[in-house]
């Protein structure tokens, strides 16, 4: 196999692995504010913003996955000879955002669906409720940062 094939299949496990799992976060936000909106509507704002936050995982993924084919000239420029063993360093680069977007996205749902419940009967404490799953987000932040520099630092 040739090293095109492993850097897609990095890509493709990234954007495919913190899209699930950002999409699962979102989702158990979702149904928290659902039952919440259904008894006062004016909230709508607020659980939105909530509801959003596990959303970014899967954006850090895709953002990993466009670095990536750049990294190869797939996207913006002309295609490079990627050895098996670069391929390989790719796909190791975009493991970290893959693996740890996945699992906090899915945590930082039932998070945000907890300060969901929070500002169902507190709307003030909003401020509060947004600390903790911004928490969470931290370690997404972090495997963005390990797996874009990686990328960045393997040499084509």
């Amino acid at each position: 196999m040739n090293g095109i094939f492993f850097a897609l299949l990095g890509a493709s496990i990234a954007t495919a692995l913190a899209g699930v799992g950002s999409a699962r976060g979102v989702g158990s936000a979702a149904q928290a504010a659902m039952g919440v909106l259904s008894e006062d509507s004016s909230k709508f704002g607020k659980m939105l913003v909530l509801t959003l936050l596990p959303g970014t995982q899967g954006l850090y993924g895709l953002l990993i996955g466009f670095v990536t084919l750049s990294k190869i000239g797939i996207i913006g420029g002309t295609s490079v000879q990627v050895s098996s063993l670069q391929g390989l360093e790719i796909l190791a680069a975009c493991l970290p955002i893959a693996i740890v977007g996945l699992i906090s996205a899915k945590a930082q749902g039932k998070t945000a669906a907890a300060g969901i419940g929070i500002v169902a009967r507190r709307p003030e404490q909003f401020a509060k409720a947004m600390l903790f799953p911004a928490m969470v987000e931290t370690y997404a932040i972090l495997a963005l940062l390990i797996s874009f520099l990686a990328i960045n630092g393997i040499s084509l």
